[in-house]
């Protein structure tokens, strides 16, 4: 039987990008579809069409799947929980504490928002990298008094670093990274996003707060569970991250200063290692090839590299030995902001937490 799940932000960009990697999904089935009060009561297809031009506002390409069109949309405070299993958020941030907070309490709740990634007892998950900390769940449940828990996933742009770190971290004491990311613009968001006038012909500088969430979530990420709390790993990130005219899929040149040396030929075997031995192989969204290693210098290219593996793919190109650092290497990765590091990502996180037996 399958697992009865809700999208809270349905309406919505990942709300739409969850509707459509849970389409016919064999452990997971779609039974609720909540959000705002002005799109309650309305059939799904109608809630996304502007009552103005009558354009369905579908922004995730490809047709509305059939089976959520006629679905009838409920506000948030109507949501059943004790007809759910799991609940995807995709709420935006200023309003996602207090609603993930009232579904946790009832049942577990998969978050794309940033309310809790920074809490104590609640993990940043990435399936694959640190499987392990699912077990901080069950201080979280008994810290708080919840029949359910929060997990929410990492900001999109430290996705695809901490992919790329764990095998460096892991293997050769990666210790401190130099980043600058070139972020798409659909990381930005819609509302209010960044302007086509502010992004065309230019590239900006600066994406406030994001630097620093990128610091302490690295090192959340690569770190060890001891006694109920997260150690954050040892290493130390400096970024630089900038928004560029990419539509999708984030682009991160990195610099990595190791403890142990670090020839490429030993580090591209360890990384397709790792991405061969993935704990997430065989599980419903997980990609045939978790991590590549491009030859080609001129690789990876958001353009060509997106829709690898359906965007779930983490690619890596211009492996070197760097000259700066004693020991170390450079590389540049390109992440699907969308893909991974957003809605699917977070039903692939759900998928492994339904074989670890949590769901």
């Amino acid at each position: 039987m399958k697992k009865r799940v809700a999208i809270l932000g349905a309406t919505g960009a990942v709300g739409q990008e969850f509707i459509v990697s849970l389409k016919d999904h064999p452990w997971f089935e779609v039974t609720q579809l909540a959000a705002s009060e002005r799109s309650a009561g309305k059939k799904y297809i109608e809630a996304i069409r502007d009552p103005n031009s009558g354009i369905v506002k579908w922004q995730v390409g490809g047709d509305v799947p059939e089976y959520v069109r006629d679905m009838t949309v409920v506000s948030i405070d109507q949501v059943k929980t004790n007809e759910l299993d799991l609940v995807f958020s995709a709420v935006e941030s200023d309003a996602a504490r207090e609603i993930e907070t009232k579904f946790a309490k009832e049942v577990p709740v998969i978050s794309t928002s940033s309310a809790y990634r920074y809490e104590e007892d609640v993990p940043i998950l990435i399936p694959g990298i640190n499987d392990d900390h699912v077990d901080l769940i069950e201080t979280q449940k008994k810290n708080r008094n919840w029949k359910g828990y929060v997990l929410p996933l990492p900001n999109c742009t430290t996705t695809g670093l901490a992919i790329t770190m764990k095998p460096l971290y892991e293997n050769y004491g990666a210790k401190r990274v130099i980043m600058t990311s070139m972020q798409a613009i659909s990381g930005a968001g819609r509302s209010p996003g960044v302007s086509a006038l502010d992004v065309t012909d230019n590239l900006i500088p600066y994406i406030p707060k994001e630097e620093n969430k990128v610091r302490i979530e690295t090192a959340k990420i690569l770190g060890k569970l001891k006694d109920g709390k997260i150690e954050p790993a040892d290493i130390k990130v400096s970024c630089t991250c900038t928004r560029v005219p990419v539509i999708d899929g984030h682009t991160e040149s990195v610099f990595v200063e190791t403890s142990k040396p670090a020839k490429v030929e030993d580090v591209k075997h360890t990384i397709e290692e790792f991405s061969e031995h993935v704990s997430v192989q065989g599980l419903p969204s997980a990609p045939k090839d978790y991590l590549v290693v491009h030859k080609d210098p001129t690789r990876p290219q958001p353009r060509i590299d997106r829709e690898l593996n359906d965007g779930m793919t983490t690619s890596i190109g211009r492996l070197e030995e760097d000259q700066i650092f004693d020991s170390g290497v450079k590389y540049v990765l390109f992440s699907h902001n969308k893909k991974m590091g957003s809605a699917k990502g977070a039903v692939l996180l759900a998928e492994m937490l339904y074989k670890k037996g949590k769901l």
